[in-house]
């Protein structure tokens, strides 16, 4: 039986750089993987390829309008197929450097499906072997995959998850989308921007109800603007596959590659309302993989009805020598947050320093436009009775943001009114993820808003928002 310092069960973002940083302290490492394809769900069927799709998405309808109008007379089928093809070269770019890095690095890849025998025993299970490996320590990295109720017939076109979505062999005239987290968001906008007539469902008030109300209201706005229609207060109690005779929706079930199923889906609501579409992808929450992991076989950890595992703040199960990191921990459940968890686990199991800015951690929406998140919002500072003013700028005061084409994107930056500390930083619109890294960097040591009075930036730049925000959150403040 081989014996390694650490093996990693998973190798998404959190165990990747787990292996990584435990390889780099002169530990031995092994990494099981039961996909085909090394990266876990976060490189082979979500973040990677949800942002590559949207980048394509961008392109093509944010490009010239002659490119436009080449690809809007496009049959529906080729249109996906580019698509695809464009995340495709992008996820095995991705895939080629986490082999790199593994190999560089000297970390043991084994391919088939990992479970515990007990806390320092791993059973690997291949379609053609069965191997036994032992270890000092364990991480669980496995990630998660899309709730399936057992009450809906999800089949491969018509009602799905967002794993079957880039396999379409169509693009859909219209689609209900079920759920307005994350991923439900995000690919709603990107259809949206293609021409599907998109119905989003959200049993809560609004979608993402975590960020700032004014960025989520914002969206919304966005949302509907672009033809989407939102039903939010509402849920879902049935849905079913109707059968429509072929021919008799016309051409638009016809394509180059020959007849598309002109089968509709009926999704029908708990207040008796009833919604058609081309198809349906259903987006409510996400399942810890944990089913095959045998949990059992070592005292004292369990998964939750969710398959998800609990942990502590070094992210040690109930058994010591066990971690947990990702996606299969819970909230929030970000491929960013989720590697930096893995470099923490292994350095707290080899007793290496480090330090954890977990407060701090930021949260990229990549939706259509673009969120980005990092501290405190609004109404988390007005429950814990923190004075404070926001300061808002506006893309369009920028000269970047009128390069860009973008007048409605927005910064807001929230300021403690006594001491000037830059408490929260929300953005929405073009480049919102790179932008909130800046705000990120001065919270981090602990800055105010005078930095940003005082600080010079490129010009043109959307960095300019930190400025205008910074003036407007003081002259707001001053005038008190």
């Amino acid at each position: 039986m081989r014996h390694f310092d650490l093996v990693v069960i998973g190798s998404g973002p959190g165990g990747q750089k787990a292996a990584i940083q435990a390889a780099k302290l002169g530990k031995s490492v092994a990494v099981i993987e039961r996909m085909q394809f090394v990266g876990g769900v976060a490189i082979n069927t979500g973040t990677i390829p949800s942002k590559a799709l949207r980048e394509a998405v961008i392109t093509l309808v944010g490009a010239r309008q002659q490119r436009i109008d080449e690809f809007k007379a496009l049959d529906r089928r080729t249109r996906v197929g580019k698509l695809v093809e464009s995340c495709q070269r992008v996820i095995r770019a991705e895939i080629d450097v986490v082999r790199q890095h593994f190999s560089s690095n000297g970390i043991e890849l084994i391919r088939g499906t990992g479970s515990l025998v007990q806390k320092d025993v791993v059973v690997v299970e291949s379609e053609h072997s069965v191997e036994t490996v032992g270890a000092n320590k364990i991480l669980i990295a496995v990630g998660t995959t899309p709730t399936r109720p057992d009450t809906i017939a999800f089949d491969a076109d018509k009602i799905i998850t967002s794993d079957e979505l880039l396999n379409l062999p169509y693009l859909p005239g219209s689609m209900i989308i079920v759920g307005g987290g994350v991923i439900g968001t995000e690919y709603a906008s990107m259809l949206a921007e293609l021409g599907v007539r998109v119905t989003l469902i959200e049993g809560r008030p609004r979608i993402l109800d975590f960020l700032d109300a004014e960025i989520g209201e914002a969206l919304q706005y966005h949302l509907r603007q672009s033809g989407m229609t939102l039903r939010m207060g509402e849920k879902v109690v049935s849905i079913k596959r109707i059968p429509v005779p072929q021919g008799s929706r016309g051409a638009e079930a016809i394509d180059a590659d020959g007849p598309v199923s002109s089968d509709l889906v009926e999704a029908t609501l708990e207040s008796g309302k009833t919604i058609r579409a081309d198809c349906l992808m259903y987006c409510v929450g996400r399942q810890g993989a944990t089913n095959r992991l045998n949990l059992s076989n070592v005292p004292g950890i369990s998964a939750d009805d969710r398959g998800r595992i609990k942990v502590n703040e070094n992210f040690q199960t109930e058994s010591p020598d066990v971690y947990a990191v990702g996606d299969v921990i819970g909230f929030p459940a970000l491929a960013s947050t989720s590697m930096e968890q893995g470099r923490m686990a292994a350095c707290h199991m080899f007793g290496e320093r480090y330090e954890s800015y977990a407060e701090l951690f930021p949260y990229g929406i990549y939706s259509i436009p673009e969120i980005s998140m990092v501290g405190w919002t609004e109404e988390k500072l007005t429950q814990a009775g923190i004075p404070y003013e926001a300061g808002i700028a506006q893309y369009k005061e920028t000269a970047r943001g009128q390069l860009l084409n973008d007048e409605d994107g927005m910064l807001k930056m929230l300021i403690h009114q006594e001491s000037g500390a830059v408490l929260g930083v929300h953005i929405i619109g073009s480049q919102a993820t790179e932008l909130v890294h800046i705000g990120q960097a001065v919270m981090a040591f602990k800055g105010t808003v005078d930095y940003f009075v005082n600080t010079v930036f490129n010009y043109p730049t959307l960095a300019e928002c930190y400025k205008i925000a910074a003036f407007n959150g003081r002259n707001k403040i001053r005038a008190m």
